[in-house]
């Protein structure tokens, strides 16, 4: 099954592929690009990212918010897809976000990534890319981040297990950072309430 992460970026500018292996480099990891003959490492829609044995990790595409285009469609898709979703409070954050968001990178994960060493690589790149575009993250079957990086709405299956680091919005409208169990039924309820789980760490 296809599994994708993604930035959605508030700002477009162009990143060379120089940038993404400076990324690499920083954190002692390594890995290697391909591309079709019709681009270029300044001026690319989809990098195929291998680590340095040659195994095909993850594809990573571009798509901006244009109208009629793929990034519109994507956004306009997770718009209605989060109605919904819990929290509401969540919801409606996201719903006003998206008209911000001016660029999709989407990473399309392959088995090998999730081997140890590989998994490393794809989340440095996606790293440098969202410290570029800013925005917030979105990973399939988890659900959205708010800006920095905090988990705010739930799309997990319900057999989830493990500590995850959320955030909910208070009355201020400011958000309220905590680490939470994703299997405690209960902290599970209080956080799709938009609630601190009473039982959470709170950040």
């Amino acid at each position: 099954m296809e599994y994708f992460i993604r930035v959605l970026g508030t700002k477009d500018p162009v990143i060379h592929m120089d940038e993404l292996m400076e990324g690499l480099v920083a954190d002692n990891l390594s890995a290697k690009f391909a591309f079709d003959e019709g681009e270029d490492p300044g001026n690319w829609t989809v990098i195929d990212i291998l680590n340095e044995a040659g195994d095909h990790l993850a594809q990573l595409e571009k798509n901006p918010v244009i109208a009629g285009e793929l990034g519109q469609e994507e956004l306009d898709e997770f718009r209605e897809s989060i109605k919904a979703d819990k929290p509401s409070s969540a919801v409606k954050w996201l719903t006003d976000y998206f008209d911000k968001v001016k660029v999709i990178y989407a990473i399309q994960m392959l088995d090998a990534s999730f081997e140890e060493g590989n998994y490393e690589i794809v989340t440095n790149i996606k790293s440098t890319i969202w410290n570029i575009t800013g925005g917030i993250l979105q990973a399939d079957d988890e659900g959205f981040s708010n800006e920095d990086g905090y988990h705010i709405l739930w799309q997990f299956a319900d057999d989830v297990t493990g500590k995850w680091s959320c955030a909910v919005l208070n009355e201020k409208g400011d958000w309220d950072q905590f680490v939470m169990e994703l299997g405690d039924k209960t902290q599970r309820k209080e956080f799709m309430e938009g609630k601190v789980p009473a039982k959470a760490d709170r950040v």
